[in-house]
């Protein structure tokens, strides 16, 4: 008969941590969120450390080169997806590894034969003020002007108003010649009271820009992840179909670290993928695999060779695998068994093979608890979607603004690969992931130092000041339905601190 697990599986809001003591070194300045991303034995030091705990999700909504630059500034990898072609993915981490901190790329361009009406649309769309005005409307096109917030007054020029007609021209412009340092292009900005300085080639096109805030921001990242060419760590997803294409495509383009995308990672096709890349590469590529949820498909990834090992099938917010194929299990209790074989795999053979927790995070101290039960990273899609630096858009619903969310396996991403069973069929048969909306957050930098304060502000309070020690000495607790409701705000009538009056 079928083997029963005797225990439900359960979920992260199942559990509280138990505070433990705090000695005078438990404090947030003293919190260090370093984490092991691939694979290291007994003795030595992980070839790949991120700076905190957090990486994007391989998805359309969530990963491309700019959340790529964004999330390495703030300490940590986003997985660029792979549901696009391989010249495709090749060239967004190309772009991201030769980011060029303070140089930007123009990613709102217009033509000026458009109106303000396409400026503010694309405003709303991007978030950004500042427009480059090319003669065919792309960064690549011949520079003819800059449209910023100063140039127009809505209240004073019809929407239909031709750019052309308030831009100001490139013979106005002030620009910086391409070769510029960031330095000398700093002081250009400061000397001429500049917020956007472009940078211009010898054909008159755009290089980059620099913006007095990405100066001022500079000093705002203190945990900008590098590698040893002091270029932003980018990792990349692969599938287990075309990846004999893929992979050198991504190690070509400077990919740091790969990921297999696949929304079950105990399966032939992985344990192939994971051997062609160890024949070809040795240990020098570094690529993860899953996702498993049990011990039994830890150890399968681990023999075949994975760097790192993802938990997690169906708890995203967007799947719906557990819906339509009935397999899955609660997060928490995912993480717990796997957190456990890893521990056992590395006292039988010395090798520390990271997990990453990935699904099932809905409120911040989720991530404290996935990293107390043994995560060493955790894996994020709804959290990043909300942020400007996604690549989905910005819209406007009922006075409110979201981004648009979409998984994997929906029709929209048509992602197949992902869910691949070894058919030779290429069309999806039903989808395993919705299409959505979440509410916009602004930017990253923000949000996730936010985040990551509730974590370490948590450690402290459970009296450890490192990840490992987390893992080692934390004290969790089941909980009940009660204990839930207790938890947060009951028996009150809330304020609207916005409006200043009880609703």
């Amino acid at each position: 008969m079928a083997h029963y697990f005797e225990e439900p599986s359960r979920t992260f809001n199942e559990y509280l941590l138990i505070p433990g003591y705090t000695s005078e070194d438990c404090t947030i300045e003293n919190v260090s969120l370093k984490t092991p991303i691939v694979k290291f034995k007994k003795g030595e030091e992980p070839s790949l450390t991120a700076n905190i705990p957090l990486v994007s999700a391989s998805m359309q909504a969530v990963s491309d080169d700019r959340m790529a630059v964004a999330l390495a500034r703030e300490g940590g990898i986003s997985f660029i997806y792979c549901s696009q072609s391989v010249q495709s993915e090749a060239q967004m981490v190309k772009r991201a590894k030769e980011y060029k901190a303070g140089f930007v790329k123009s990613d709102s361009n217009l033509r000026p034969d458009q109106t303000l009406q396409d400026v503010l649309d694309l405003k709303a769309k991007s978030g950004h003020s500042t427009v480059a005005i090319t003669d065919d409307g792309t960064p690549e096109g011949k520079v003819l002007g800059i449209v910023t917030s100063r140039d127009y007054r809505v209240s004073r020029l019809s929407k239909d108003t031709k750019i052309s007609e308030f831009m100001t021209p490139f013979d106005k412009l002030i620009y910086a010649k391409k070769g510029i340092t960031l330095s000398e292009a700093n002081d250009m900005l400061w000397d001429n009271k500049l917020n956007a300085l472009p940078v211009i080639d010898d054909e008159q096109r755009l290089a980059y820009f620099v913006f007095r805030k990405d100066y001022m921001n500079h000093k705002n990242y203190p945990n900008e992840l590098l590698d040893a060419n002091k270029q932003y760590v980018v990792g990349a997803a692969v599938n287990t179909r075309d990846y004999k294409e893929r992979i050198p495509a991504l190690v070509e383009a400077g990919a740091d670290v790969l990921s297999i995308d696949s929304s079950e990672g105990y399966s032939v096709w992985q344990k192939r993928t994971l051997e062609w890349v160890r024949e070809k590469y040795g240990d020098t590529v570094k690529i993860g695999a899953g996702n498993v949820v049990d011990a039994e498909g830890f150890r399968f990834l681990a023999e075949a060779g994975a760097d790192f090992v993802k938990i997690g099938i169906g708890g995203g917010s967007i799947c719906i695998t557990r819906e339509q194929k009935g397999i899955g299990r609660g997060q928490a209790t995912a993480v717990i068994d796997v957190a456990r074989a890893r521990d056992e795999y590395y006292k039988e053979t010395g090798v520390y093979i990271p997990i990453c927790s990935d699904g099932g995070i809905v409120y911040d101290y989720h991530i404290a608890l996935a990293l107390a039960m043994g995560s060493d990273f955790i894996m994020l899609g709804r959290y990043f979607a909300r942020f400007d630096e996604s690549p989905s858009n910005r819209l406007n619903i009922n006075g409110n603004f979201v981004k648009e969310y979409w998984g994997e396996g929906s029709a929209r991403a048509r992602n197949w690969q992902r869910y691949d069973l070894g058919s030779n069929s290429e069309n999806m048969k039903f989808e395993e992931g919705v299409d959505s909306y979440v509410p916009y957050a602004g930017g990253i930098h923000e949000n996730v130092n936010m985040s990551l304060l509730k974590v370490k502000a948590t450690m402290c309070n459970c009296g450890v000041t490192t990840i490992p020690q987390f893992q080692k000495d934390a004290k969790l607790t089941l909980v009940s339905a009660t204990s839930i409701v207790e938890g947060g705000a009951h028996d009150v009538t809330l304020r609207d601190s916005s409006q200043n009056v009880i609703k």
